[in-house]
């Protein structure tokens, strides 16, 4: 005997499921975690400051 031929039938398995919904995704493609602001990094580069304070041996 199968489990869904009982009285008690699962109604989700009979559920129209729409692949082409133009809703929002049930899980986003990169979380808040997975930023730079989420490690706690800034914005903007730091990369000018670090080339101006290079100490004078490696010109």
């Amino acid at each position: 005997m199968d489990i869904l031929d009982g009285p008690e039938r699962d109604n989700d398995a009979e559920r129209v499921v729409d692949f082409e919904s133009e809703e929002a995704p049930v899980l986003p493609d990169q979380t808040r975690d997975d930023t730079e602001r989420g490690w706690g990094e800034r914005e903007h580069s730091n990369d000018d400051r670090l080339l101006d304070d290079r100490p004078p041996h490696w010109d």
